[in-house]
């Protein structure tokens, strides 16, 4: 993405603008920036370059806007997030479209998960809040009561990333708003066209001004200034490693509250035992799906030994069945990646593989489509390696790139299993129990499928271990998040 100087060329339709105090508005510099078709490689619009000035913009109308929303009842709460739950499913094929042209996705999976996914997150945390109770405890003997107020932070700041835009972004807003606080939020500005658009929902919806403040730009300028703005009392990011580790390093002595979802490397671990034609189908699924763009895809496949050449003969020519393709052609598979710069960075990891005595399976190559041949397409790719320690099975790809080798035994393969800096997921298959008890303990990551991948229950806890983050998102850790606790004594 580069800055731009002439709007001109531009139209009007496409120049996205900041959602603050329920309006549209221009960046104050009047400094745009370049959006990327990453299915042509060409430019179709311009977001806003803000800055310092945007964001308290945004913090003083957030402001403003918190002591008559934070006071507003539960149910009334419910009710908006609810209606504009509904009205994203009402506009699902719009906000499918536009997420899939930002993206580079398959339409197909926008209708069919980040959409629908993030009207769930509104519907889920409208219900969520009218069900969060805090606790009471009687002090037996000292004829006291103590019980616990949750009280909302204040000014929140949500910064979401690029490969489930909407699915993620929803993510963090709809429980910060549910707990009665105000938001200051940034998306990637890689992939800003579906929150763009989620202002409009709001308004109709009749989510009071200010509760909701969306400010586009870069991280390093405009994310960086909600981070460091003192009056913003915590921050909720999902994004790269080293750049939560920035984060920290901002807020910390600034006292906010930090939950980082942060990065992944994570071991698909498949036993002989296991039900063999559904780990199979499920595993190209965890591999793939949207470009392997997914924080959670089990990007290193560990197969026991007597089914090894089995799996590598059958799960590479599922993977060369998989059509590359415009992301609007229904009967694509594989998308384009978010950008030029992010395939670059995949390429030099397939480079890097070969350097390392990797054999590549398929793929490997960039794919050209015929009237889209700037556009950012990669062949699914299946990498054998000889070595937990290669640099394919210990950095993050973040692409359609995975790595499989065989294992032996069970202690094997859970300390290659753990042996990373990461630790966000695991998928294990089996159809031992004891096994499956013994692995889920010690596996060090913060979720773990058995014998299925992705499969998502909004109550339960999300997020990693390690240099995966810190904290938890989802259910009532989310509610936590976005609360203080303040405890009552009272003697009688």
């Amino acid at each position: 993405m580069a800055n731009r100087k002439k709007q001109d060329e531009i139209p009007a339709f496409a120049r996205i603008q900041n959602y603050i105090n329920g309006q549209y508005e221009n960046p104050s510099s009047n400094e745009w920036l370049d959006n990327y078709c990453p299915a042509n490689g060409e430019v179709y619009g311009q977001i806003p370059n803000s800055s310092k000035e945007d964001v308290e913009n945004a913090y003083t109308a957030a402001k403003s806007a918190f002591k008559q929303w934070s006071q507003t009842t539960l149910e009334e709460r419910s009710r908006i997030l609810i209606k504009i739950s509904e009205l994203l499913e009402e506009n699902l094929h719009r906000f499918a479209e536009a997420e899939s042209k930002d993206n580079g996705k398959p339409v197909a999976l926008a209708k069919e998960v980040d959409i629908p996914r993030a009207a769930s997150n509104f519907r889920f945390f409208g219900n969520a809040i009218t069900q969060f109770a805090s606790e009471s405890h009687e002090s037996v003997g000292q004829d006291a009561i103590n019980f616990t107020l949750r009280q909302p932070i204040g000014v929140v700041g949500c910064i979401s990333p690029w490969n489930l835009p909407l699915y993620l972004f929803t993510w963090k807003i709809a429980p910060a708003i549910a707990a009665g606080n105000c938001v200051v939020a940034k998306p990637s500005e890689v992939t800003p066209v579906t929150a763009f658009l989620l202002g409009e929902i709001c308004t109709e919806a009749g989510l009071p001004k200010g509760v909701l403040n969306i400010v586009h730009g870069l991280g390093t300028s405009t994310g960086q200034a909600i981070v460091e703005h003192p009056d913003i009392k915590a921050i909720s990011f999902t994004g790269g490693t080293a750049t939560g580790a920035h984060i920290a390093k901002v807020a910390a002595p600034l006292f906010k509250k930090l939950s980082l979802e942060l990065g992944g490397k994570n071991p698909n671990i498949i036993f002989s035992d296991c039900e063999y034609q559904d780990m199979l189908e499920t595993t190209v699924r965890s591999s793939f799906a949207n470009q392997g763009q997914i924080c959670l895809c089990g990007s290193r496949i560990f197969v026991e030994a007597p089914i090894y050449e089995k799996f590598k003969n059958d799960f590479v020519a599922k993977v060369k069945a998989l059509k590359v393709g415009h992301p609007s052609d229904d009967s694509t598979k594989i998308g384009a990646l978010v950008s030029k710069a992010h395939l670059e960075k995949v390429m030099t990891y397939i480079k890097i593989a070969k350097t390392e005595n990797g054999k590549i399976l398929c793929g490997g190559n960039k794919v050209v489509l015929k009237n889209y041949e700037n556009g950012y397409y990669l062949e699914p790719t299946v990498i054998e390696v000889g070595s937990n320690n290669c640099r394919a099975n210990q950095e993050e790809i973040f692409g359609p790139v995975v790595t499989i080798m065989p294992f032996e035994s069970e202690d094997e393969v859970l300390e290659m299993a753990n042996s990373v800096k990461y630790g966000l997921s695991a998928t294990l298959w089996t159809n031992d129990l004891k096994r499956t008890m013994r692995m889920s303990n010690q596996l060090q990551v913060g979720i773990v499928w058995v014998n299925t991948w992705m499969m998502r229950d909004l109550r339960t806890p999300f997020g990693g271990i390690k240099a995966s983050g810190v904290g938890r998102e989802g259910g009532f850790e989310a509610l936590r998040f976005f609360t203080e606790a303040k405890n009552v004594c009272i003697k009688y």
